[in-house]
């Protein structure tokens, strides 16, 4: 290495360190003139010596043009969510199902952490050096933030590569301290930008531009809690290890962490910091418990979209005090009238609500709530605003009491309780518009028939203006038609015809969701999909049939036969396949082609989602995981397949298209 080459390494090393200790820490060790000259000499000497230039100088951190759209990165270990606790029962529920599973009786190490209120982001490095970040996302594939990630200075963009392990996925929250957001909202003001209304949705807004120009503007710091593939573990024997390995590569970790021991430890923390939670210059919901012993983790393993590992104590909500201006009733999917308090606009833990849900009849009795009443309001779980409480010491004589409509609000049909039910529900079915409107936003959705750009507002333009009356309309639109829509020109009009043709091929599990039965999740989509070969056998079913099928209860079943005699909802159904709708049934086969192999699905599939490829799989014998190894059988790989493709390669996997998964499966 020459006498150049050592001196900008050595001015990497020493910006990369102040800008940890000045974004990442708050602890700054020079001042800012010292530090914008050993940026300055870095500039002059890499001008000087362009060739020297390295990815990891903190001169390339930003700069680079907006991106056309994010790419969507598979995450190498899946992204799981926690689950949560409120109680402290809850808690010791949690610590016994742990020594349950263990077959131990000696107490647990946890390391406790804040839950920091941020956007969960992960970040993976090869050999030491940044390759890319991503958002959750949906917990196995992410978008690639990558160029946003970049302008946060605390992020180090190179660790040693003599001790980081070949891949490694560091996972935290990119957060803006409460200080700063005070600070980025009263300059906005001042310049007439915009003002964020709590300091997570401007971080979320921060790391979803397009334009790096405008994240490198915000404060954004990032500080990381864990781990997901981490390919050399040898050396470490506790979560505790591996924190102490990433603080040693400059790595910001949750403020405030701490090792405890058993349930009443936990309890201790999660005292400590919710008395010093308004004190804190960040946002936090709760704390966090994980398993000290990474054996242990590897034996407790992981349920559903959680670890068992770890758990999340949530802090009660905070309250806040509004009067309710009004009552409204809202009629749902499913023809549910619920009555929701027009509130006056009030801030409830960063934001502003005016709404809270009321839920019923039942509930408005039980808490007795008026009109003109001043109430206690909360964010249920820190999301949904509800009214926990009536202040009655000032009630005054204007208070109204709240009457519930005689008939629906929305059609006039006559409104049915049943007995045994607190739901108070439209009889107007199919003819109210409500229902109407409601079934077709879920029939759009996601989960269902997936029709991207179909948003609240473009259905009730179209409802309004009589271009549609009912899902099976949606597929008698062009483009000519939806461009006399409000704010819908050609171009946008032609995507969302382009989407709504290809929602035409379906499986059959989401056309059942698509229809929005009462009681019926994918869940329940999926059993009937399974249980059933076609549309015609499901129609012709009967309620015995329904309820020998697992998980299908008297109740579910009877939601399903009174939504199949329907005669208008027959008629729908028909008029869908009439419109081009091809429904994809996957049949379970008796014969095991695939059994003992091992299966890892990454990128988008072109003629099936990544749910049908691995029902598909799933049914004919084969086993599908989230991360390849040695065990992976095959890699089957779609467009953008991320990184999973490049480690397939290096450990000798094989690597299949959709198409030869299918003739693996057909050849048998």
């Amino acid at each position: 290495m020459s006498k150049i080459e050592l001196k900008i390494k050595n001015l990497i090393d020493e910006i990369n360190f102040h800008n940890t200790q000045y974004h990442g820490l708050d602890d700054p060790k020079i001042s800012d003139r010292d530090f914008d000259q050993l940026v300055k000499e870095l500039v002059k000497l890499e001008n000087d010596h362009p060739q020297l230039i390295q990815a990891e100088s903190p001169t390339q951190r930003v700069g680079s043009k907006p991106i056309d759209r994010f790419n969507q990165i598979d995450h190498l270990q899946p992204m799981l969510s926690l689950d949560n606790v409120f109680s402290e029962d809850e808690l010791l529920s949690f610590e016994k199902r742990i020594k349950d599973k263990l077959n131990i009786n000696e107490d647990i190490e946890f390391i406790a952490e804040p839950k920091l209120d941020g956007v969960a982001v992960n970040l993976v490095y090869e050999s030491g050096s940044l390759k890319y970040a991503t958002t959750r996302g949906d917990g196995i594939t992410g978008e690639d933030v990558t160029h946003n990630v970049l302008t946060i200075k605390s992020i180090p963009i190179k660790l040693d590569p003599s001790t980081a392990p070949k891949m490694m996925e560091v996972r935290g929250e990119i957060i803006i301290t409460k200080k700063d957001f005070k600070k980025m909202n009263h300059q906005n003001t001042l310049n007439n930008l915009k003002v964020f209304a709590n300091p997570r949705n401007a971080a979320a807004g921060s790391i979803r531009q397009l334009d790096p120009n405008v994240a490198k503007q915000r404060p954004l710091k990032f500080y990381a809690h864990g781990y997901g593939l981490f390919s050399d573990k040898k050396g470490f024997s506790s979560h505790q290890d591996i924190i102490n390995y990433l603080i040693s590569s400059g790595i910001i970790m949750t403020p405030n962490s701490k090792l405890v021991v058993g349930s009443s430890e936990c309890i201790t923390y999660y005292e400590e910091i919710n008395t010093l939670r308004d004190s804190l210059d960040y946002e936090i919901d709760g704390v966090v418990y994980k398993v000290n012993n990474l054996s242990f983790q590897e034996k407790l393993g992981f349920v559903s979209k959680a670890p068992r590992w770890a758990i999340a104590h949530k802090f009660s909500s905070i309250e806040v005090e509004s009067t309710i201006m009004n009552v409204d009733f809202q009629v749902g999917r499913t023809g549910t009238i619920t009555p929701v308090a027009k509130l006056k606009p009030i801030n409830v833990s960063g934001v502003m609500v005016s709404n809270a849900t009321l839920h019923n009849m039942d509930e408005i009795k039980r808490k007795d709530i008026r009109i003109g009443d001043f109430v206690s309001v909360r964010r249920a779980g820190d999301v949904i605003p509800e009214i926990v409480s009536v202040n009655k010491m000032k009630r005054d004589k204007s208070v109204k009491k709240i009457a519930f409509p005689k008939a629906c609000p929305s059609c006039g049909a006559e409104i049915i309780r049943k007995e045994g039910e607190s739901a108070v529900k439209c009889s107007g079915g199919n003819s109210c518009p409500a229902q109407i409107k409601e079934g077709i936003k879920h029939f759009v959705s996601r989960k269902a028939f997936d029709i991207e750009g179909l948003g609240e507002k473009i259905i009730d333009q179209l409802l309004n203006s009589n271009m549609i009356t009912n899902t099976s309309d949606l597929y008698s639109l062009n483009i000519e038609t939806l461009m006399n829509l409000e704010r819908m020109g050609r171009k946008s009009s032609e995507n969302l015809i382009l989407s709504i043709e290809d929602s035409k091929n379906i499986s059959f599990a989401r056309f059942i969701y698509a229809q929005g039965i009462k009681d019926v999740g994918i869940a329940t989509s999926n059993s009937l999909a399974d249980n059933f070969s076609t549309l015609d056998d499901l129609i012709n079913t009967d309620t015995d049939r329904l309820t020998n099928i697992q998980d299908i209860g008297p109740v579910v079943a009877d939601s399903i036969m009174m939504f199949l005699k329907n005669e208008k909802n027959l008629e729908n159904i028909e008029l869908l396949i009439m419109a081009g709708i091809k429904i994809e049934y996957q049949k379970k086969k008796d014969s095991q082609i695939l059994k003992n192999k091992t299966f890892v699905l990454t990128g988008s599939l072109a003629s099936m989602t990544r749910s049908d490829a691995q029902m598909m799989i799933e049914d004919n014998g084969g086993k599908v995981t989230s991360s390849v190894s040695q065990n992976t059988s095959y890699l089957v790989a779609g467009e953008n397949p991320g990184s999973k493709i490049k480690k397939a390669s290096s450990i000798g996997v094989n690597i299949i298209s959709e198409d030869q998964l299918v003739n693996l499966i057909n050849d048998g």
